[in-house]
């Protein structure tokens, strides 16, 4: 008998930028193992600190175009959080260029996209910071006139082909803020492993940690291929500092919610990279999601990587981020 998991539309697999500082070295093997993988789209460029310049805009569109050439599609990502004409000149160039889709981190992303001409513009995805956390604000998002001339009204619905959920609403709000029948609905996304980047601030936390300005951090972020753990006075694993970047020190995982996920009308599921065993993680989430694998099988398989904290879901359930995964 053909599993029910079968019969059903593919849960498509997005791996989301890349949020920490790795050696130019193991990003390339990272990306070329995850070339051969189930994923369906990577999400590419950097999403924390614009100091960060281990490759460059031409260096991220070479790696899309190599990942596209595998059979993978692939957006280019906006910083979340713009504080200078810098970064808002590395989100232009990222709008402007045809060859790959956008996700926007932040609204300055929006409007610049909106600036290109029709016939150049890429399809443009909702990034999770946009702060969209109503059926009203994402409705308003789409229908919003971004340009209106003589010549052309543009709304930001036209050409927006997924939102990106954020990492705090519970699987039965994204259904109502995004329902399945919608005459004005895109594809939803959810994140559905990694730490979770919680918040942004125009200050270095990292290298606050070390007694550094902001200026002048000695790139010690280096040193944390997945964050640097925060514990509690009690011990317990708290945070993870990550440049400007605060995250979830455990890890979302809905790798047993399949039934909610699909309830809800989630099309696409995000995984987070982190250094160790992901291409695993990602193996285990398409035997689970598309394959007909049992979760619990699959739960105990990720509990066996060196992965950097304990798996959790309880945002989906609504109830507290750091509750443990209930058992699948």
């Amino acid at each position: 008998m053909t599993p029910a998991s079968l019969q059903l539309p593919r849960l498509h697999l997005t791996v989301g930028p890349l949020q920490y500082w790795w050696p130019r070295q193991q990003m390339m093997e990272f990306y070329a193992e995850l070339a051969e993988g189930p994923a369906d789209c990577l999400v590419l460029g950097e999403v924390c600190c614009s100091r960060r310049n281990e490759f460059s805009h031409a260096d991220w569109l070479d790696l899309a175009r190599d990942l596209q050439s595998s059979g993978k599609n692939v957006r280019l990502a906006t910083l979340p959080l713009v504080m200078s004409e810098a970064e808002l000149r590395s989100v232009r160039r990222i709008t402007e260029q045809t060859e790959f889709s956008i996700e926007a981190g932040d609204t300055s992303a929006l409007q610049a996209w909106s600036e290109q001409a029709a016939d150049r513009r890429r399809p443009l995805v909702l990034g999770p910071h946009l702060n969209i956390y109503s059926a009203a604000a994402l409705r308003e998002t789409l229908n919003e006139p971004l340009r209106d001339t003589p010549h052309e009204t543009v709304h930001a619905g036209a050409g927006i082909s997924t939102w990106v959920a954020p990492l705090e609403l519970a699987l039965d709000a994204v259904a109502l803020i995004n329902p399945v029948g919608s005459s004005q609905r895109v594809s939803t996304e959810v994140f559905g492993f990694g730490r979770m980047p919680l918040a942004f601030s125009a200050r270095c936390f990292t290298a606050r940690h070390h007694r550094l300005s902001k200026d002048q951090c000695e790139f010690r972020c280096r040193d944390d291929a997945d964050g640097l753990l925060l514990r509690s006075s009690e011990g317990q694993a708290f945070l993870a500092l990550n440049g400007i970047s605060t995250q979830s020190a455990d890890l979302q995982c809905l790798i047993g919610q399949a039934p909610a996920l699909r309830a809800a009308g989630v099309d696409r599921l995000r995984l987070s990279p982190c250094s160790q065993g992901f291409a695993e993680v990602v193996r285990q989430f398409d035997a689970v999601l598309n394959q007909g694998a049992a979760a619990g099988d699959a739960l105990q398989q990720l509990r066996r990587l060196p992965l950097p904290g304990a798996l959790l879901d309880g945002y989906a359930r609504r109830q507290p981020g750091m509750q443990e995964l209930e058992h699948v």
